[in-house]
């Protein structure tokens, strides 16, 4: 058994006095159900019990008095099931109580006299003596900036950029930390290096940029000391301390860092450092009262070795570490004094060459200069770089690729769900994903970890957090994310600003961007069983609600104000990536019609039921004004294009009973396109459920396997390792795309990896929480097999399916205190216990025997039949280049027109006859009379 908090991934610091338990239980009896717990918790004062009746074991109440600050305890817990029997006890999950009391922070913040530069690296120090018989020693600390504490020449944990970002004008974050270990009765030193981070960069675009928080970072801590005899003395930041300038010469997120090791302090956190030649610190900027933590640590998380070293046309040594990371450089060197070592860092090559480009305005260079006199390790500390390449310059001898290494940082959070499949290419594509989490998941969700940007877009983790919420155990870091997202709004009378935080100025409303007030919190509730964070968000959902609905009016249609809508649509121009097939204004009043729908459904669940029958009549009101607007009665919509269909379908907007008529437009659509992606960050999350929802799993198939551009898979084949924000951030000659806006790491549209899991596997949520599991796989016409694991609330949980013989087989296994409803392929429905299943069906999906094609065969049914199309576009690249790019991208696949007669229109008789010719020899290899 395991109990769990919502202490940080690898903590038992807690930032409430009353934290939620959880527990997952071991049985291999099947159908298992708790039919009660028992929990002790372990205090200094001595044990307390408790009773919980009943099945719940997600997210428990606190059943004790409140934890006091700094107080720890150890939690055990013991179940029943409903066959009487009690299981063993649990190991003691340790607590501790990292949040102040009331009052109780009174350090001040400290920082550099007189700086040197702009956002000044500073490094600060202070000893004191302790008594005796010390029993346990806390450091509270946080910064306007980023910051490390040492003490007596130790740091005091492995975390790295503490405190992170967060809306510092409202909201600051502490970190509580036991240093007991590390200090000493007598003389202690404690020093910190500080930097300024996020609180000093300059945000905004070209010549917007500036300084958005503090010109120069400040630091704040109090040690609080406790004695064996129970008294105790707090240690505090104040102007007694000293300060200096050293080794870090700069340090920014955007251009980099760097340093000069002959200005090393070596000793500087150590007691009998000679600091006569330092300054008294001065005071800093106000910091607001601090909060415990709650979302995750960023640490190092995984060291990646060169893969290949190579030369550039212009004679620059590159590395290639195989994988765009985020994270930065260690380096092993010797060489003389005073030798600069510059690193360069970029995402992709072009031509030969480092890709800088996309990078805009970030140098993300860093260099260190060596002391001489031996071997020098070094690493950055306060800043971080989004890259596959890095170019080494300035190397003294000879160049050893061992001696430099790639440091993986990001939020360290538990990985909780895996996909797999038979196809490599979808293998690669979820693997892709996964990484663009990794880079992008760094105390917020980023848009993308390289450029002069790295901003908490909100549109794209609205998108992208279902997906997400599979793959790691998102709550904590999504759950700050939303506290944040509430204070930036409060401040805005109810607007949900583009990103979180805030910095490019005054919030304005943006559909699909500003629901991640409603959506987030509701994804966290269908997946992890948080009703907490829903009620505490909740005046933010309604709010944001409340708000749009002010600017929809009487005609309850969100239209006419700016709007990014169907964002990066690939038909629309690179400098223009708002310009989408679908109109803005529909796009806005479905989301209207969404957060208004989620907000009753949060109503109902959090028992407000007032607000429930308003909100539910409200949104009726937009859905109905909506149908009016934008869909005909035979179910065409004003704007035909995927995304409005597909939000129809899958918003739950149009009665189900146009369904059928508004999936055979769309599915019509998709092959019209010739089965690529034609959608952008709105559409492109939902068109495959809408697609599958519909009946049209061959068309899902078929735009999920498609290669060229655009698609899914096009930068899997172009070697991606990660997602790009536009489907062709590499054009295929190798040049990146011309838009100044391109990131090779942008997750937004990897949230298809969701209809993966979901619907492919076939393992989704069907109470929240998965208290209930829904097992429905789809086997894709062409796939082998596929599968899915999820670490669930209750336990793991994992479906899977293969073809066998003109059968698919199903394996299943369902965590204990938890059930399934199951719909196998066919259609059949049963619901199980908990345990391991499998069951054996028919395999439903017919190959239908290939048909004659000739020049007389529709533009359908040529790219309906994959060889049939490669045939066509064989000859004409090898007879006409700018033929078969003009069918590729520019034709309608029409069921009413021929394609000789497109043909005929773009080439000559000879190469007419040659795609005849090869549709016949096509026919005649497949036995096809004609």
């Amino acid at each position: 058994m395991r109990i769990d908090t919502d202490a940080p991934y690898g903590s038992d610091v807690v930032a409430s006095p009353t934290p939620v338990l959880s527990w997952i239980t071991e049985v291999e009896t099947p159908s298992w159900r708790q039919s009660s717990a028992e929990i002790v918790v372990e205090r200094e004062s001595g044990a307390e019990e408790a009773r919980i009746d009943g099945d719940a074991s997600v997210r428990v109440a606190w059943p004790f008095a409140p934890l006091a600050p700094r107080e720890e305890v150890a939690v055990r817990v013991r179940v029943s099931g409903l066959d009487g029997v009690a299981g063993d006890w649990s190991e003691p999950r340790a607590l501790r109580g990292g949040f102040l009391a009331e009052g109780e922070w009174i350090a001040a913040s400290i920082g550099l006299a007189e700086p040197a530069a702009a956002a000044q690296p500073a490094y600060l120090r202070t000893e004191f003596e302790l008594g005796d018989g010390v029993r346990r020693a806390t450091l509270y600390a946080t910064a306007l900036g980023v910051y490390q504490v040492a003490l007596n020449g130790d740091d005091v944990d492995d975390q790295v950029m503490k405190p992170g970002w967060t809306p510092y004008q409202f909201r600051q974050i502490h970190e509580t930390t036991d240093v007991t270990d590390l200090l000493v009765g007598g003389r202690n030193a404690l020093g910190v290096r500080l930097a300024g981070g996020w609180a000093t960069e300059e945000f905004g675009f070209r010549e917007n940029a500036r300084t958005f928080y503090a010109e120069q970072p400040s630091f704040a801590a109090q040690l609080v000391v406790e004695y064996a005899d129970g008294s105790s003395e707090t240690i505090v930041t104040g102007t007694d301390w000293r300060a200096a300038t050293g080794p870090l010469v700069s340090s920014s997120l955007y251009q980099g860092e760097h340093y000069d090791a002959r200005l090393a302090i070596d000793g500087f956190a150590r007691v009998g450092f000679d600091d006569s030649g330092w300054a008294r610190a001065a005071a800093g900027d106000a910091i607001v009262t601090p909060e415990a933590r709650t979302s995750p640590f960023v640490r190092r998380i995984e060291e990646r070795p060169v893969v290949e070293v190579t030369t550039s046309p212009s004679g620059a040594t590159l590395l290639d570490f195989g994988q765009n990371l985020v994270g930065w450089l260690h380096l092993r060197v010797s060489g003389p004094a005073g030798t600069v070592i510059t690193l360069r860092h970029a995402e992709v090559l072009e031509h030969g060459e480092l890709g800088t480009r996309p990078l805009r305005a970030a140098a993300a260079t860093d260099s260190y200069t060596l002391a001489g006199g031996g071997v020098e390790e070094w690493e950055p500390e306060f800043t971080f770089h989004g890259f596959r390449y890095a170019e080494i310059s300035g190397w003294p001898g000879e160049f050893d690729p061992a001696d430099v290494t790639a440091i993986v940082i990001h939020s360290d959070m538990e990985r909780t769900g895996w996909f797999e499949t038979s196809d490599p290419l979808v293998s690669q594509l979820h693997e892709n994903v996964v990484w663009g989490l990794r880079g992008n998941f760094l105390y917020l969700p980023t848009d993308c970890p390289q450029r002069d940007e790295r901003l908490g877009w909100t549109g794209d983790i609205q998108v992208f957090a279902p997906t997400a919420s599979f793959l790691y155990d998102v709550r904590g870091f999504l759950d700050s994310w939303l506290d944040d997202l509430a204070r930036e709004q409060e401040n805005a009378d109810g607007i949900v600003p583009f990103i979180v935080p805030n910095v490019l100025g005054p919030a304005r409303p943006a559909a699909a961007w500003g629901d991640a007030a409603t959506v987030v919190p509701w994804v966290l509730t269908e997946r992890f069983g948080d009703v907490d964070t829903i009620a505490r968000q909740y005046p933010s959902m309604t709010s944001w609600a409340d708000a749009l609905l002010d600017i929809a009016g009487e005609r309850r249609l969100w239209e006419g104000r700016f709007q990014f809508g169907d964002w990066l649509d690939p038909d629309a121009p690179p400098e223009q990536p708002a310009d989408a097939k679908t109109d803005a204004d529909i796009v806005a009043t479905a989301h209207l019609f969404l957060s208004t729908d989620l907000v009753a459904r949060a109503a109902e669940l959090l028992g407000h039921e007032d607000d429930a029958v308003t909100y539910r009549a409200l949104a009726e009101e937009v859905r109905r004004a909506f149908l009016d607007e934008y869909v005909t009665p035979s179910g065409r919509m004003v704007s035909d294009a995927q995304t409005a269909y597909a939000m129809a379908i899958r918003f739950g907007i149009a009665p189900v009973e146009q369904h059928a008529a508004l999936g055979a437009r769309l599915a019509e659509l998709t092959r019209r396109s010739g089965y690529r992606i034609s959608t952008g960050f709105v559409g492109t999350p939902i068109i495959q459920d809408a697609l599958t929802e519909t009946g049209h799993v061959d068309t899902a198939t078929r735009l999920l396997t498609q290669t060229e551009n655009p698609s899914w898979l096009y930068p899997v084949t172009m070697g991606a390792t990660t997602i790009w924000e536009r489907w062709d951030s590499m054009l295929p000659d190798g040049t990146i795309n011309p838009g100044q806006m391109t990131s090779f790491n942008h997750y937004a549209l990897g949230a298809v990896a969701d209809w993966l899991h979901r619907v492919v596997a076939g393992l989704a949520p069907d109470e929240a929480g998965y208290r209930v599991i829904r097992i429905a796989p789809t086997p894709l016409p062409g796939f082998d097999h596929a599968a899915a694991e999820h670490h669930t609330p209750y336990g793991t949980a994992r479906v899977g399916w293969q073809r066998e013989g003109g059968r698919i087989r199903i394996e299943a296994i369902v965590p204990p205190n938890t059930s399934a409803r199951v719909v196998l392929p066919g259609g059949e429905e049963l619901e199980v216990g908990s345990g391991e299943h499998e069951w054996t069906v028919d395999d439903t999906v017919v190959t239908a025997p290939p048909a004659s094609v000739s020049l007389q065969s529709s533009l359908a049914q040529i790219v309906d039949d994959p060889a049939a199309y490669r045939a066509v576009l064989d000859v004409l690249e090898a007879r006409k280049p700018e033929a078969a790019e003009a069918l590729r991208l520019r034709t309608p696949w029409l069921p009413d027109r021929e394609l000789g007669e497109t043909l005929s229109n773009r080439t000559g008789t000879d190469v007419q006859e040659a795609v005849a010719d090869a549709l016949a020899a096509l026919d005649a290899e497949r036995g096809v009379a004609r």
